[in-house]
């Protein structure tokens, strides 16, 4: 869900110009604007799995336009799903250097970072990314930065991160599952369940949500609300990972957490 929100956030602003402004060093405006068209393309590719095609537009618009950040932090993403890492953080780097002020390019670094196990870096980029007030999706920013806390060990940290993002768009689903999640997780079920609807009012189900909603109704005593779950999800998702674990809690009596 991370990378989808990531993915949409860039194809919504490939187009536009970058918010640091217009720099002395930057080439001609014809080669700013074949890079940008190349760039949505590359990202409307990588959208539908043609990753070929993707790569090479992408590589037309860096040749066009080498201080184009936005090319940059689609290659990097690019890279990263065909397991070049180290083109992936190449092209990452160049994008935040090539605009410091891009929270496109800083939160993308910050989620290459998180993957990679390098969770102080990163929360330094979702950081940098949070500092430009010209941001118009922080919430994803925050919510990466939130799930790198979790990964670190500190859900305090990953809750107030939660907050903000809800503080800021409380219709974003990856943060409202998060949120539920870590409620659960911190034994506060009528906090998850709140979470949980409010997630389901604005996402799909999936095997994650009803799995997470089977184990919060277990744990509040609601056997109707329960069943409901576990009906969808193996109606739904007989071949997640969840639906295992429902098999597996159901066959052991129903009391696994």
């Amino acid at each position: 869900m991370r990378r989808l929100a990531l993915l949409a956030a860039l194809v919504a602003v490939a187009g536009c110009a970058a918010q640091g402004g217009t720099r002395p060093d930057q080439p001609q405006p014809d080669g700013r604007k074949v890079a940008e068209l190349n760039t949505q393309l590359g990202l409307a590719y990588m959208q539908r799995g043609e990753m070929t095609r993707a790569l090479a537009r992408l590589k037309r618009a860096v040749a066009a336009d080498p201080a184009y950040a936005r090319a940059h932090t689609a290659l990097g993403v690019l890279y990263e799903r065909l397991g070049e890492l180290e083109q992936a953080e190449a092209h990452h780097r160049r994008a935040v250097r090539a605009d410091p002020r891009d929270s496109y390019a800083h939160n993308a670094y910050g989620s290459f970072l998180c993957a990679r196990g390098r969770l102080a870096a990163a929360d330094a980029e979702f950081r940098a990314a949070l500092a430009n007030p010209l941001y118009e999706t922080p919430w994803v920013a925050l919510t990466n930065a939130g799930l790198c806390a979790l990964k670190a060990g500190d859900p305090r940290q990953a809750e107030t991160y939660f907050r903000e993002a809800l503080g800021r768009n409380p219709r974003f689903a990856p943060a409202l599952i998060a949120m539920a999640d870590l409620s659960f997780q911190q034994g506060r079920y009528l906090q998850a369940r709140a979470y949980l609807q409010r997630y389901q009012a604005v996402a799909p189900h999936t095997p994650r949500s009803l799995w997470l909603g089977v184990r919060i109704e277990r744990r509040l005593g609601d056997r109707d609300a329960e069943a409901s779950y576990a009906l969808l999800l193996k109606g739904k998702f007989p071949d997640a990972q969840e639906t295992r674990l429902l098999l597996e809690s159901e066959a052991g009596g129903g009391h696994r957490p």
